[in-house]
């Protein structure tokens, strides 16, 4: 398998910098449609050798950026420092670039009030070597189309099951918003996904060109050590995340459980939920030493969601020794599965219950199977280069 290199940057937009791409494996496709990879187009060793002694300048396109706190900032943000460290130069274009407005329902998350023309214009000033649009947000929207209408490759990443999200919200029926999102997605020369549950719901959806991108954890910032101290009855049981009505905490909250429940993040039901469950103990959100100190102080973590495509919380958790207890759903499916590492349960009081007690390390090498290191190559393996120069002279 080709290694990333070492030896350069990563910077914020504005930043600027030229470098050749590398040679780059190919990537293996659920559909017939080969994807031009950079090894399939560089295919001589002479080739291949040169680009390989050269950096990558990669465009990720984000409407999920800081200062939102979530998985998939935290898995976009993870990326990109890991290929700065391998020496790679990555542009990240985000909301904060644009103006911008407050997401109807969730304030934290900015909409940037974009163009593809004007878009289009900072493509061409980054001149990246390759695109990545992660979101489906309105800079993704906007990206899709200028690079659509101009057949230059990119690929894009599928984090966030926005039609069970839109359903619980809206009542919006599924199927409508899987329409909208694999017409987005089918734009791209491939999709990247992070699990086996999630590709058999993708394909089930007739969604095309799948390609695997694992997600990984920092197993040397989560790991076992010295608890925060928290004066509360035991066990403690932990849920960290987004306080909304998709991760269906209220599951979770209402059950009567003995010991004592925290809740570490924020999010719009915030305040409704600390009106209804007032015995419920709301730390806000917790970074970095902070936060991982948290996990080593419960006895059990709690995943209530039946929306999310993973769980990178999850992860977190079990790499700090402290077993999970979820609903047998995409997500835990994957995360946890027959690991041994925590409990899935149709009735969630019975996981927490069962959950407890399991052994740390058990819980730590399920942690320890998700490599930051794999992920960034299989990202990375994944990225198809740009035709930039053939559109050049076009106005946008």
């Amino acid at each position: 398998m080709l290694r990333l290199e070492k030896n350069a940057h990563c910077r914020i937009f504005n930043t600027p910098k030229t470098t050749p791409f590398p040679g780059i494996a190919r990537c293996t496709l659920s559909s017939a449609r080969r994807v031009p990879t950079m090894r399939s187009i560089f295919s001589t060793a002479a080739a291949n050798a040169d680009f390989k002694r050269n950096t990558l300048r990669l465009l990720l396109i984000t409407d999920a950026w800081f200062p939102q706190v979530n998985g998939v900032v935290r898995t976009l943000s993870t990326t990109t420092e890991r290929l700065k460290a391998l020496g790679h130069d990555v542009e990240v274009l985000a909301p904060e670039r644009f103006h911008n407005l407050p997401c109807p329902t969730y304030p934290e998350i900015r909409l940037a009030l974009c163009t593809p023309a004007r878009i289009g214009r900072i493509i061409r000033e980054v001149a990246p070597d390759a695109i990545h649009i992660a979101t489906e947000g309105p800079l993704g929207l906007c990206a899709r189309w200028w690079l659509s209408r101009r057949s230059i490759g990119f690929t894009t990443s599928f984090h966030t099951l926005f039609p069970q999200y839109l359903n619980v919200r809206f009542r919006i029926p599924e199927r409508w918003t899987f329409k909208a999102v694999r017409r987005f997605h089918d734009a791209a020369t491939a999709t990247m996904y992070s699990t086996p549950t999630l590709r058999a719901m993708l394909e089930a959806e007739d969604f095309r060109n799948l390609v695997r991108w694992v997600r990984g954890v920092d197993t040397e910032l989560f790991c076992p050590g010295t608890a925060a101290t928290l004066e509360l009855p035991r066990p403690i049981q932990l849920y960290v995340g987004r306080i909304a009505v998709e991760k269906t905490l209220g599951d979770f909250l209402s059950l009567d459980t003995p010991g004592s429940k925290v809740i570490i993040g924020d999010g719009p039901q915030r305040k409704e939920l600390t009106r209804r469950f007032p015995q419920v103990h709301f730390l806000g959100t917790k970074f970095a030493e902070e936060l991982v100190a948290h996990y080593r102080a419960a006895d059990v973590f709690v995943f209530p969601s039946r929306t999310d495509t993973l769980g990178l919380v999850m992860l977190e958790a079990m790499a700090c020794g402290i077993p999970v207890a979820a609903f047998p759903v995409h997500g835990p499916l994957d995360v946890v599965g027959d690991s041994a590492a925590g409990i899935l349960n149709d009735n969630l009081a019975v996981a927490i219950e069962q959950a407890i007690g399991i052994d740390p390390q058990i819980c730590r090498q399920r942690a320890l199977e998700h490599s930051w290191d794999q992920s960034v190559q299989e990202f990375y393996n994944n990225l198809v280069p740009t035709n930039l120069h053939e559109v050049q002279g076009e106005t946008a």
